[in-house]
């Protein structure tokens, strides 16, 4: 790809951009654009694609909206967990309303002769190229998921019901701060190379 090859209002791709990357939920405004959504998209869409399903949907939470979604995931919350009390509830919103843009991403699972797990997997790739993205556009970002992700209620609100799922939702702004840098392995601590069957 050439520079003159790069959507507009995107950066052009560097190996920098994935070795710098990292996550981070301290955030405000400004958010990305509806033009910097359309590039961060744009993105999403070149996750590999077995079959070109298109198992990718995306949906994006900002503003007023974040309330009535906070109002779901404690809803969810209280019909899940009964002992939750308000405290644990008032947390909850605090932690989604905190985040200035939210992108919920999900898998729209064709069911027939590609196995479900690689259309899962495509969508988990495709919130990777948005992680990266964002940070490409000088943003940052970060994938959380926890039982409200997996939560059936909260899924069908958005869209999803079985065999569909939400796989994440990724907080999307500017850094507010930029936290301590975590160490970071040494990749050879996780590859090896194979040279044929193991003598038995």
């Amino acid at each position: 790809m050439t520079v003159s090859d790069v959507p507009a209002g995107a950066q052009a791709p560097s190996l920098e951009t994935l070795l710098t990357r990292s996550s981070n939920n301290m955030l405000t405004e400004p958010v990305p654009s509806d033009r910097d959504l359309e590039t961060i998209f744009q993105a999403a869409t070149r996750a590999p694609d077995h079959g070109r399903l298109r198992p990718w949907r995306f949906v994006v939470i900002k503003g007023e909206a974040r309330q009535e979604f906070v109002k779901v995931l404690q809803a969810a919350t209280k019909a899940r967990k009964p002992e939750a009390t308000e405290s644990d509830l008032k947390l909850l919103a605090n932690k989604f309303l905190m985040q200035p843009m939210i992108i919920a991403v999900g898998a729209k699972v064709t069911e027939g002769k590609i196995p479900e797990i690689e259309q899962v997997l495509s969508a988990g790739a495709a919130a990777m190229n948005i992680l990266n993205a964002i940070h490409a556009l000088g943003f940052a970002g970060k994938w959380v998921t926890g039982d409200n992700c997996y939560d059936p209620n909260v899924n069908a609100a958005l869209g999803f019901t079985r065999p569909d799922r939400l796989i994440g939702f990724i907080y999307v702004g500017t850094e507010k701060m930029k936290l301590p840098a975590m160490e970071r392995p040494n990749p050879t601590d996780f590859v090896t190379e194979w040279k044929g069957p193991a003598a038995g």
